[in-house]
């Protein structure tokens, strides 16, 4: 069985963001990057498929600059065999990855697909769904256990109501939640054993895929700022700053 996951770049967790002054997007220059949370569970969780033997090769897919294949080398240190570099200055967008994805999914015929459930840049949680409708697949997004048994996927996944578990027949489509599981850490052997394995760069055009932009970002900017809170002596105070100053009363 192959599985394939994809991986996205994106500023580090741990750093603090900024927006560019004419207001066109965050600020990623000279800003540590790193491989998206969501999607290092992603190919920690198929790893340890194959670590069990119900995986046969790990495939980690990304798109964009060449600094991607950075994040892919980190990838193929966490346990992955090869990796694809999709080659594109465009911005891409949830769509066009979705579109891209199904075009490698035809070449690579993968019998499971996984991918972090939403992006820590954009948090727009939609590729993985456009991409199990594109593919004409079951999907199970979120998931935080998952099991392969008797060629059917089971996964568990928390609702707002509680917990649902669900099953489909491979090939499908998963989404990680941050429950699942918790990465490994990367070695430095495992590092340089990544340097050697195979990584291969191809173009949108080369999958037959258009990437243009679809949405127009207008304006992005920084959320305002709280003031700063205050004191009351008593209830009743607290009661008519509520009403007057507030007005939530």
């Amino acid at each position: 069985m192959r599985v394939l996951v994809a991986v996205k770049r994106v500023i580090d967790p741990n750093v603090k963001v900024g927006v560019k002054s004419d207001g066109s997007g965050v600020d990623i220059g000279n800003v540590k990057m790193s491989m998206n949370p969501f999607d290092e569970i992603a190919v920690e969780e198929a790893v340890r498929l194959k670590e069990a033997g119900l995986a046969t090769e790990v495939v980690v897919v990304s798109c964009g600059v060449p600094q991607v294949q950075e994040t892919l080398r980190t990838a193929l240190a966490i346990g992955a065999d090869r990796a694809i570099h999709i080659a594109s200055e465009a911005d891409l967008q949830p769509l066009a990855v979705a579109k891209l994805l199904k075009a490698l999914m035809d070449k690579e015929q993968p019998s499971l697909i996984v991918l972090g459930k939403q992006a820590i840049d954009d948090d727009s949680n939609q590729t993985g769904q456009m991409l199990a409708a594109l593919a004409n697949l079951p999907q199970a997004t979120f998931a935080s256990k998952l099991l392969i048994v008797d060629g059917k996927v089971i996964v568990s996944r928390e609702i707002d109501g509680g917990s649902e578990t669900l099953s489909f027949s491979l090939p499908g489509v998963v989404t990680t939640d941050l429950r699942l599981n918790e990465p490994r850490y990367v070695t430095l052997p495992n590092i340089m054993k990544a340097k050697k394995k195979p990584l291969e760069t191809i173009k949108p055009d080369d999958l037959g895929v258009d990437v243009t932009p679809r949405v127009k970002t207008l304006k992005v900017a920084e959320p305002a700022r709280r003031s700063a809170g205050i004191k009351v002596p008593d209830v009743a105070t607290l009661v008519e700053k509520l009403r007057n100053e507030a007005r939530v009363l």
